[in-house]
């Protein structure tokens, strides 16, 4: 679907972007993550071709990005642009008449749009009446209501409360599965792991790491288990699987912390593990995306 090939951006002696590649599958969602300043909104605006790249291309659909490719984009910048003073409806209208829709069209959807939001009642209303949470969900409908084939959506969740957070990513599922393809930019981490099928992490300019979301959580593991069970007493390393990480009384029952040996694999501990103790529960022990941002930004 988009490919961005070797994407370098320099403001005179700053430069934002260096030797950015990414490709972004289509039909899936695709996480966009870096600290801030580190280049993810200059690539974002590069995409949408607000600025050009000092050197590199983006591709879409096989071919280079164009004026006409933009106009079927829907971007949603972390930038809010409503106009204050005027009326929610209006402007809602004229920003999809902007993407080429048709007026009664447009005002068709719309209205689908804000009773599914449970915000009907908003039509006559002015922006600046809202929090930046209602003009938070007019935005996104405006960025989504022309279906486009590639949204893009810069801190889509910001601004919402946990119950608007859940209605909007519900949404970006319900896109994907009707076959658009997303870019999600988020310091949210708990919203990559829930959402994303695949991310690029971007630091000080450069491209960390990229690739599928659950092999990179892998990738990143400390190859632990977590061992439930039953006893007064504590597990015994019977052999060469494991070394115990920690071991600790929890509520009537045993929580390990297992280190699997150079070697091994975690069925090769959960086979010795099953012989000896009454097990409660078992799992590999997955860091979260959160734990890995940090690692890979900070080096700790």
């Amino acid at each position: 679907m988009l490919q961005c090939n070797s994407v370098t951006k320099n403001f005179g002696e700053f430069k934002a972007l260096d030797n950015v590649s990414i490709e972004v599958p289509q039909g899936k969602i695709f996480g966009l993550l870096g600290p801030n300043g580190a280049g993810k909104t200059t690539l974002i605006r590069i995409i949408n071709q607000i600025t050009i790249p000092t050197e590199g291309e983006i591709i879409y659909n096989g071919k280079r990005i164009t004026e006409d490719d933009v106009r079927k984009i829907g971007y949603l910048p972390e930038e809010r642009g409503l106009y204050k003073k005027m009326k929610i409806g209006e402007q809602a209208l004229y920003l999809a008449r902007l993407k080429g829709m048709p007026a009664d069209k447009a005002t068709a959807e719309l209205k689908k749009w804000f009773i599914k939001f449970g915000i009907q009642s908003w039509w006559d209303k002015k922006v600046e009446e809202l929090s930046k949470g209602m003009a938070q969900k007019v935005q996104f409908i405006i960025t989504v209501l022309h279906q486009p084939d590639l949204i893009i959506l810069d801190e889509p969740f910001s601004g919402f409360d946990p119950v608007n957070v859940q209605i909007i990513r519900n949404e970006i599922i319900a896109l994907r599965d009707k076959g658009a393809t997303i870019i999600l930019s988020t310091h949210n981490m708990e919203s990559v792991e829930e959402l994303c099928d695949k991310i690029a992490l971007i630091n000080k300019s450069k491209l960390v790491v990229t690739g599928e979301t659950d092999a990179i959580r892998r990738e990143y593991g400390s190859n632990q288990v977590e061992l439930l069970y039953r006893s007064t007493d504590k597990v015994q390393s019977m052999s060469d699987t494991f070394d115990i990480f920690s071991d600790e009384e929890l509520k009537g029952s045993r929580r390990a912390i297992l280190d699997i040996r150079e070697g091994k694999a975690s069925k090769d501990v959960l086979g010795e593990l099953i012989q000896s103790v009454d097990i409660v529960s078992y799992r590999e022990l997955i860091p979260r995306m959160n734990d890995i941002f940090i690692k890979l930004v900070t080096g700790k």
